[in-house]
């Protein structure tokens, strides 16, 4: 059994080192460990400092094109590499590499096929109180939009099956974490999850530059990916929310017409039937979405198969 490491780079030569000589040599139940490095357009010694510490597999970005696009690369060319177990990992050295050994043993065992650290975000030190509670809230609604039970669904250390990569497809580009669970929840998937703590802050996020942007890109990846797989659940709460509302001037207008003022309120009239038309292009809407969702599984399945095809099926 052979497992991979990939560290996605982006001007690491710092950390980059203490993440590598922390990498197990030895896992039980695994016969070979190699590591991958990512370099998403690094303008330092990253690379450098990679191969003097022997890492042989690379990954090349000649410009920065985000997390989610250097987890997409680091997968197919671990895949190419004969990985049955793909760990990813952070170049700040945030993860305690050590982990790696048990975060794989579910895999292994074959009682899983994602495993995701939980970083306990409730102790850790340097996250403020309203980053703690945003980190909540979040995984709390992937979690609702997956039916997973994932306390920590924003780490970024995880171990993923080959089966696990077979399947899953990433599209976002800013980050695969949240969409990787909700995919991997509607396609049943087996994750679960092992406590961590993490290691001292060595520098600040660079995968956003501020938390609004982080909140509102991670919101967008959450939407996208929750109406990809239950499309009929967005469009018809929706379309039912615009029913109940455009009843209501109706019903206004009805009270006030039975009091013999039939020729005003006109405007309810106007306003309910808006509500009603927009609860009618939801609902249409919704069939066209669902069309779409069950198209999407054909293709899904015709690219795990191509994918079998191209990386070997084991």
């Amino acid at each position: 059994m052979k497992v991979i490491v990939q560290i996605p780079c982006l001007n690491e030569e710092k950390t980059l080192p203490l993440v590598i000589k922390s990498i197990p040599k030895k896992i039980p139940g695994v016969d070979s460990i190699e590591i991958l490095v990512i370099d998403d357009g690094s303008t330092d010694k990253t690379v450098e400092v990679a191969k003097s510490l022997g890492v042989k597999y690379f990954v090349h970005h000649t410009r920065n094109q985000g997390l989610g696009q250097s987890f997409h690369d680091g997968v197919i060319r671990a895949l190419e590499l004969g990985a049955d177990i793909v760990v990813n990992t952070d170049g700040d050295n945030q993860y305690p590499q050590k982990a790696i050994t048990e975060l794989v043993q579910p895999i292994i065992h074959g009682t899983a096929d994602i495993v995701i650290a939980d970083r306990q975000v409730g102790t850790i030190e340097h996250f403020s109180p309203f980053k703690k509670g945003l980190q909540k809230l979040g995984s709390h609604i992937v979690n609702t939009a997956a039916g997973t039970n994932v306390p920590d669904a924003a780490s970024g250390f995880r171990a993923y099956s080959r089966k696990s990569l077979m399947t899953l497809n990433t599209i976002t580009r800013f980050s695969y974490c949240m969409e990787t669970i909700i995919q991997a929840g509607n396609k049943r998937l087996a994750i679960s999850s092992i406590p961590i703590t993490v290691n001292a802050k060595t520098r600040e996020s660079r995968l956003f530059k501020s938390t609004h942007e982080h909140v509102y890109k991670s919101a967008m990846a959450i939407i996208r990916a929750y109406v990809m797989y239950r499309p009929y659940v967005a469009f018809n709460t929706l379309g039912s929310v615009m029913v109940i509302l455009g009843l209501i001037p109706f019903l206004r207008y009805m009270y006030f017409a039975l009091q013999s003022e039939r020729g005003s309120h006109i405007q309810s009239l106007l306003v309910g039937s808006v509500l009603l038309i927009g609860a009618f292009l939801a609902f249409v809407m919704g069939i066209l979405a669902d069309l779409i969702r069950i198209n999407r599984i054909l293709l899904e399945d015709s690219l795990e198969h191509t994918k079998a095809i191209r990386f070997g099926d084991k």
